[in-house]
């Protein structure tokens, strides 16, 4: 391997970074905000709950455990023409950002189903017992409550989107996953392969590291 070989690995390596980072950050923003409010109004609507209401429950319910068991793939292929109305494009880092959005938002509406679902009830039931109206009892006693290991699963999120982005690079999504199927497997270079992987287990860690602190301060 010579300094030329480096010379035109680097900058590939460095937008492949770019395009994984990007992936991640834009399907983590809006998957939080869109499983958020799934996973609140799952466990409102549950029965016998604050706002409980059957059919919206059974509806979300069965949407969730429709999406979530389908491979990414799969539904990343299925919905191309809502990713081309959407974006423009069914290929690049931001057209993966959809179904990418897509899965983890389903996946965090279950996280967060069930934490909520492990707050105390006594804690519920006094907050309701002193007149607090259903929106001001999930806000301000059953989402504080769970803070702590709703922070731990965001971060296994972060850390799956990390996967997925990998595996997005084989439908044209660009990315690191990208780079070592071309540049890697395609040409036999295993040395891409070697790198890729290295940095993926390092952004892994970072995200599990940083997920631990943040999870920490705010369970103290």
């Amino acid at each position: 391997m010579d300094a030329d070989y480096f010379n035109a690995l680097l900058p590939r390596i460095g937008r492949a970074l770019s395009d994984t980072l990007l992936m991640v950050t834009v399907s983590f923003v809006f998957a939080t905000i869109l499983g958020l409010g799934l996973g609140l109004l799952l466990y409102a609507t549950r029965p016998g709950n604050l706002l409980q209401n059957r059919a919206v429950f059974s509806g979300l319910n069965v949407v969730i455990n429709v999406v979530r068991p389908i491979p990414f793939i799969i539904l990343a292929v299925s919905i191309i023409p809502f990713t081309r109305l959407l974006i423009g494009t069914s290929i690049g880092p931001l057209a993966a950002t959809v179904p990418i959005t897509i899965v983890a938002a389903m996946a965090i509406a279950r996280i967060v189903e069930s934490n909520l679902v492990a707050v105390d009830p006594g804690a519920i039931e006094a907050g309701v017992a002193m007149g607090a109206s259903p929106a001001r009892v999930l806000f301000t006693i059953v989402i504080p409550e769970s803070l702590g290991p709703l922070t731990l699963g965001l971060t296994y999120i972060v850390v799956a989107l990390v996967d997925t982005t990998a595996v997005a690079g084989a439908i044209g999504g660009g990315g690191l996953g990208d780079l070592a199927i071309k540049y890697g497997y395609q040409r036999f270079d295993w040395f891409v392969v070697l790198v890729i992987v290295v940095i993926l287990i390092a952004l892994v860690q970072l995200a599990q590291w940083l997920g631990n602190l943040v999870s920490r301060k705010v369970m103290h």
